[in-house]
C-alpha cells in the first residue's frame, strides 16, 4: 500500500466545465416531416455560421419515423437535440416546452418544412441585440416580404387573422399569423405562465399575455413552397385560433378546450331538434321512441367531432376509434337516459316539444362533458406501442444532452 502525505498527494483535477455560451437556439416543431430534416439542419448549419447555436426539434411521435431521423444527427452532433413528445400533441405546446428547454437567451421558432427562409436569421438576432427589442418577427407583409406561391384563400385567410389578432395584441404587427419569430427568453418568462399553450398560433398568444407594450421588430423574408409532407393547416386551426382571440379578449376567463366543446355541443343540439322534428312531425314516430334516436344520433355526432376537433391532441384512431365511440355510448348512457326521462316529463307536464327536448339535451351534455374528460379521452393515445428497448435508448439519448 502506498501512502501519499498531505503536501504530496495529488489533488483531483478540476472538472468544473467552462460556462458553454448559446448565441441562438432554434425551436423546430416537426409532425411528418422526415423528408425534411437533412435539408433544413443543412440550411441552418450554413445560415448560423460563425454563431454559437443549437437545435431542437421537439417531436410529436411522428408516425413516419421523424424523430429517429433527427436522433441520429443528434448522435453526430451535440448542437441538435431532440424532445421526442409521446401521447401529446400542439404545434404551440411544442414551441414552449422547445423553449423552456434551451439555455440561450435568444431562442428562435420555426418551422421544419423549409418554407421559412432560415438566411433571415442573423438579421433578425441583429436587430433584437441593436435595438433591445423583446420579439422580432419574420414577416411575409412588409418590405422585402412575400407570400410567395401562397393561394388565394390562404391569403385571405392570412388577412382576416391579421384583423382579428389586432383586437388582443395591442400593437402594431404587419403578420401576426407568423410561425416565424425569434424572442428573448427574459421576456418569454415573463408570459409564458398567462399562455393558452393550445392551437396553432403561439405568437398572437404571446403577444396578446404581455401586460406591458412589447418592444416590437419585423424583418421581411419570402415565404417558400413546402417540398415534403403535408401542410397542418385546417379548418380545425381557424377554429382554435378564434377562440384563443375570445379567450383572450375575456382575460383567459373560458378554456379553448370548453370553448370548442361548447361549440360542438351547440352543433348536436341542432341535429337533435332536426332529428326530432323529422321523426316526431315527419314521420309520427312515437316520441319516446324518437327522442331516444335523436339522441344517440346527435351523441354519436359529438363523439366524431370532438374526436377531430375539441381533442384533436388526443384523437382516437384505428381500434382506439371504436373500443373510443363504445366507450363514449356506454358512458354518456346514464345522461341519454336522464335525457330522455326528463324530456317526456316536460312534454308530459304540457311543455312543447321542442323545449322539451332541448331541455333534455342540456341535462346530458353537462354529463357528457364530464365524462369525456374523465374516461373517454382522459389519457392522450400514442401512434404506436413503445417498446423496453426503445424506452432505454431514449433514456440514453435524454442522458448524453447533459454530456
Amino acid at each position: 500500500m502506498i501512502r501519499l502525505s498531505a503536501s504530496s498527494a495529488i489533488s483531483a483535477p478540476d472538472r468544473t466545465p467552462a460556462e458553454y455560451h448559446i448565441d441562438l437556439a432554434v425551436v423546430l416543431p416537426t409532425y411528418n416531416e422526415r423528408g425534411n430534416i437533412a435539408e433544413v439542419i443543412a440550411r441552418l448549419e450554413d445560415a448560423l455560421e460563425g454563431l454559437s447555436w443549437e437545435l431542437i426539434f421537439v417531436d410529436d411521435d411522428s408516425p413516419d419515423g421523424t424523430s429517429e431521423v433527427i436522433r441520429a444527427y443528434a448522435r453526430r452532433d451535440r448542437r441538435i437535440r431532440l424532445l421526442h413528445r409521446v401521447g401529446r400533441r400542439g404545434l404551440s405546446s411544442a414551441c414552449i416546452e422547445g423553449i423552456m428547454a434551451t439555455s440561450a437567451d435568444y431562442v428562435a421558432v420555426m418551422d421544419a418544412d423549409l418554407q421559412h427562409d432560415e438566411v433571415v436569421l442573423p438579421k433578425m438576432l441583429s436587430r433584437l441585440h441593436e435595438e433591445a427589442l423583446d420579439v422580432v418577427v419574420a414577416t411575409r407583409n412588409s418590405q422585402g416580404g412575400s407570400m410567395g406561391q401562397f393561394s388565394a384563400k390562404r391569403v385571405l385567410l392570412s388577412r382576416v387573422g391579421k384583423k382579428i389578432s389586432h383586437a388582443i395584441c395591442h400593437c402594431e404587427l404587419s403578420d401576426p399569423m407568423s410561425g416565424f419569430f425569434l424572442v428573448n427568453r427574459s421576456f418569454f418568462l415573463k408570459v409564458v405562465s398567462h399562455l393558452q399553450g393550445g392551437g396553432f398560433k403561439i405568437l398572437v398568444d404571446i403577444l396578446a399575455s404581455s401586460e406591458r407594450p412589447v418592444r416590437l421588430g419585423e424583418i421581411g423574408y419570402c415565404f417558400r413552397n413546402r417540398r415534403h409532407g403535408e401542410s397542418k393547416l385546417d379548418v380545425n386551426t381557424a377554429v382554435e385560433y378564434l377562440f384563443l382571440v375570445v379567450n383572450k379578449m375575456m382575460g383567459g376567463m373560458i378554456p379553448i378546450r370548453f370553448a370548442v366543446f361548447a361549440l360542438v355541443g351547440a352543433t348536436g343540439l341542432a341535429t337533435h331538434l332536426a332529428c326530432l322534428a323529422l321523426l316526431f312531425y315527419g314521420f309520427h314516430i312515437h316520441f319516446f321512441v324518437a327522442q331516444a334516436t335523436a339522441t344517440f344520433v346527435a351523441m354519436t355526432e359529438n363523439f366524431f367531432l370532438n374526436n377531430l376537433i375539441t381533442y384533436r391532441d388526443r384523437s382516437l384512431r384505428g381500434m382506439h376509434l371504436l373500443s373510443g365511440v363504445a366507450s363514449f355510448w356506454g358512458a354518456c348512457s346514464f345522461g341519454a337516459w336522464a335525457n330522455v326521462i326528463f324530456a317526456r316529463a316536460l312534454l308530459q307536464s304540457g311543455r312543447s316539444w321542442y323545449f322539451a327536448g332541448m331541455a333534455g339535451t342540456i341535462l346530458s351534455s353537462v354529463w357528457n362533458y364530464s365524462i369525456s374528460n374523465l374516461f373517454t379521452w382522459q389519457m392522450p393515445q400514442p401512434h404506436r406501442e413503445i417498446g423496453v428497448t426503445d424506452r432505454i435508448e431514449a433514456l440514453s439519448d435524454d442522458l448524453e444532452l447533459f454530456h
